[in-house]
């Protein structure tokens, strides 16, 4: 069972947490974990790109000039690709970009995620994070103590407090519990999590 020290926001050792074996503990998937990834990119793509087709440029309606005895090469539209203005040769169109990934495949994922963090020690746990008011020095503060430069805050649930007081710092984002996701696990250094979070996702993933 994965052990890790449990800290305050001063940044003081106060004791260990014993991690669910079925969560941070899990042989990682990294084949789940890329699929996964792969379909969370995929979906966040908007897909409305559009460019036109020679069918749906307006104009060109005539032919510029007669097929033989010019000397120039024979065209039959101003709107062909080859002319400036011209229509564009396999225009893009909108298309939906979804991938599908079973459900059994995103828990496989998100347990090998939050285990990877454990076993590259980027895993840290506070037993809490209150603050009066939003503070952004109080938040640098915190981070400091923990040399967290690019780092994933999760709380239990929504947090203004602790949002307002980190969206200013580059490379630092808040989520609720309920909010994360694989691939922001995975996109930054290192992982602070308060101890309600913990339960709340072995609750859902054990």
């Amino acid at each position: 069972m994965p052990t890790v020290g449990l800290f305050n926001k001063e940044g003081q050792k106060i004791g260990d947490v014993q991690l669910s074996d079925k969560v941070f503990g899990v042989e990682v998937n990294q084949y789940a974990v890329h699929q996964v990834v792969v379909a969370l990119l995929a979906n966040k793509r908007q897909g409305t790109q559009s460019a036109k087709t020679r069918a749906e440029v307006s104009g060109g309606g005539i032919k510029p000039w007669r097929q033989k005895g010019t000397g120039r090469a024979r065209q039959g539209s101003i709107r062909a690709p080859q002319w400036i203005h011209g229509g564009i040769v396999f225009a893009v169109k909108p298309r939906d970009y979804r991938i599908s990934v079973p459900k059994s495949m995103r828990r496989v994922a998100m347990k090998s995620a939050l285990t990877s963090k454990v076993q590259e020690q980027e895993l840290v746990v506070l037993d809490n994070l209150e603050l009066e008011v939003p503070k952004t020095k109080e938040m640098v503060k915190l981070l400091n103590v923990f040399g967290a430069k690019k780092t994933l805050i999760i709380t239990k649930e929504s947090n203004q407090n602790v949002y307002r007081s980190a969206r200013n710092i580059q490379g630092i984002s808040v989520l609720p519990v309920n909010n994360i996701n694989v691939y922001d696990l995975l996109k930054y250094d290192k992982l602070i999590i308060t101890k309600e979070a913990v339960s709340q996702i072995e609750e859902v993933y054990a």
